[in-house]
């Protein structure tokens, strides 16, 4: 029976944070189109059908529905059931990482991470598009990083000072000598984020999405997707990097730094 209700209270917990990302999906898709994200309801893109409660329902809708709109059963992006997936586990990972608070749902320390991984979404998934990484969501991030002063005290006000320019600004110099290196989307949020995170993750962060960015484009030059003058958005992988180190960075760094 304990175990019963573990598996109810874990599948309510997945539930809440699909739903979080089902909104970020909203974003995604409206905030470039200049449409109000809490304006308006949800409709279908391609026949524009106002979507009824039951095509709503995160994860669930899109398979009932065989990922088909119910009306003219154009296909449905697969990303919007993927990011509400990302969604409830990126909710079950920050509970078991830092904890649950007592109504059962998350500490402040794992709400911040979870705000932070809602907002990298959003990042991701709109550079991907436009190739725009736009200012609120750095100006979002550094109050995640104010808040982290109090929620995080292990990184202090100089470390995190540090993180901001260890890898922003190296980017920064980089771009002005070598036009299009880095976007100026790109380095603010490596800014933004090396204030949250520290020095010593940021820069892990940059390591990763280095390496992950660099697959893909050898993977779609081998592909003949991409040509050697062609560009792709690096914000993707860098807020891949970005949340694998809000969890591991700092434990990656420390051991790389221990085998020096």
């Amino acid at each position: 029976m304990i175990a019963v209700l573990k598996g109810v209270l874990a599948l309510l917990r997945f539930a809440v944070g699909a739903c979080v990302f089902s909104f970020i999906n909203v974003v995604i898709f409206r905030l470039p189109r200049g449409v109000s994200v809490v304006l308006g309801r949800s409709h279908c893109p391609a026949c524009g059908r106002i979507l009824t409660a039951r095509e709503l329902i995160p994860c669930v809708s899109f398979l009932v529905q065989r990922g088909r709109c119910a009306g003219c059963k154009k296909p449905i992006s697969g990303r919007y059931f993927m990011g509400e997936c990302l969604g409830g586990l990126a909710f079950l990972c920050c509970g078991a990482w830092f904890g649950y608070g007592e109504a059962g749902l998350l500490s402040l320390r794992g709400l911040l991470a979870f705000a932070y991984l809602a907002i990298l979404m959003a990042v991701a998934g709109i550079d991907w598009d436009t190739r725009i990484i736009y200012d609120r969501f750095h100006i979002a991030i550094m109050v995640l990083g104010a808040a982290a002063l109090w929620l995080f005290p292990e990184h202090g006000l100089v470390d995190r000072l540090i993180g901001a320019a260890a890898v922003s600004l190296p980017m920064l110099v980089l771009t002005l000598c070598v036009e299009g290196a880095f976007g100026g989307g790109d380095i603010k949020l490596m800014a933004a984020s090396g204030f949250l995170l520290g020095w010593k993750a940021i820069i892990a962060a940059m390591f990763l999405g280095l390496i992950s960015g660099g697959l893909y484009c050898v993977w779609m030059l081998a592909k003949g997707r991409l040509s050697r003058k062609d560009r792709f958005a690096f914000g993707p992988f860098l807020a891949a990097g970005l949340a694998a180190s809000f969890f591991f960075g700092d434990a990656a760094a420390q051991w790389y730094l221990s085998i020096l």
